[in-house]
């Protein structure tokens, strides 16, 4: 499969409804995507089973406040310098890169860099949506870990982390790009693709791209029923936004934590209230206080007419919205991997909702 200028709109909302609130904005990684289409080859997009197992794997993506990225954006080596990291450090050579996170911009800009390397893309990501913190990678939670990594910034810095847990690459990575602009590239090192299966979740974008166009070809204002067989989830309310609150959330290690809040919207017609309780992302849904939907399922906030995810900085009083549930990849519903992402992972205190 080659993902073309024609996908990427689609391929766009798909990460976007993915991205669970969060991600950073895929307007602008879109526009970049488009760009890269225009002077390079399409890049070729491959399944697991269409690689060697020995062929190695880098995976790509933007860590870091992925606001800043609209404001600073990439000069065009930050990547190539990561990967051309990892590859010295390990003496082993990228044939292919795939996403860290499909949810949100990282849905879209490893396909930029699979086109700047002159590299294939695997159809695959380390998360199957929108998380927040490194340590929350499927690598992370499968026991392989997180280092061998390489972080590099628009000014030219290069910092790799050789070793260490993966809650310490989370915490060496935070500090490298609060003191580089907000944001900066990052590889993994890479990963035999025989091994992949494992420690990833396959056929993400073209499970975005697909998820993208049923979306879109509703247009505006579609019915509930046929939103949620465009989305194959469900709808959990469609009302107007009452109240948008914010503070800051539950650090660790005596850290200050990620922006927290909450949103309240009265559900038409019967006037029932839901809440969702958010950090990076939409976490919870609770209709007149019990809960009904909860990470690791996905919960987007669409606007009501145009169908656009609404992100958890953009959320605010006065919108007509519908929230939406999405089923989690199954990797995530492994009890052996469900802690990782359950609602307790982000310091509330509930169980996960609709997970046997």
């Amino acid at each position: 499969m080659r993902i073309t200028a024609a996908d990427v709109p689609a391929l766009e909302r798909g990460a976007a409804l993915l991205g669970s609130g969060g991600g950073g904005d895929t307007a602008t990684a879109a526009v970049l995507l488009r760009r890269q289409l225009e002077r390079a080859p399409e890049p070729v997009v491959r399944s697991l089973g269409e690689l060697p197992p020995t062929a190695r794997v880098v995976p790509v993506g933007v860590v870091g406040a992925t606001a800043a990225f609209t404001e600073k954006l990439p000069s065009g080596d930050e990547f190539a310098s990561a990967v051309a990291a990892v590859e010295r450090w390990t003496d082993e050579r990228a044939d292919a890169v795939l996403s860290i996170e499909i949810g949100g911009l990282n849905g879209l800009m490893p396909l930029v860099v699979a086109g700047e390397l002159g590299l294939s893309y695997v159809d695959a990501d380390l998360s199957g949506r929108g998380l927040p913190r490194l340590d929350q990678l499927a690598v992370a939670a499968t026991g392989r870990g997180v280092a061998p990594a390489a972080l590099a910034e628009q000014s030219g810095q290069v910092m790799l982390l050789a070793a260490g847990s993966d809650a310490m690459v989370e915490r060496g990575a935070r500090a490298f790009v609060a003191g580089s602009g907000g944001w900066a590239a990052f590889a993994l090192a890479p990963i035999p693709a025989g091994e992949l299966a494992a420690c990833s979740i396959p056929g993400t974008t073209s499970a975005a791209l697909a998820l993208g166009r049923r979306v879109l070809a509703i247009g505006e204002s579609p019915s509930r029923p046929a939103l949620e067989a465009a989305l194959g989830g469900s709808v959990l309310a469609r009302g107007r936004v009452l109240e948008v609150a914010r503070h800051v959330g539950p650090g660790r290690q005596g850290n200050p934590g990620f922006g927290r809040g909450c949103v309240t919207l009265a559900d038409h017609p019967g006037g029932e209230l839901l809440r969702l309780e958010m950090e990076n992302e939409y976490l919870l849904a609770l209709r007149d206080g019990a809960p009904v939907a909860s990470t690791p399922d996905v919960l987007s906030v669409l606007d009501h007419r145009t169908g656009v995810p609404v992100s958890c900085d953009a959320i605010r009083v006065g919108l007509e919205v519908d929230v939406v549930r999405l089923a989690a990849a199954p990797f995530w519903t492994d009890p052996r991997r469900l802690p990782v992402l359950q609602p307790r992972a982000y310091g509330i205190d509930c169980d996960p909702v609709g997970v046997a």
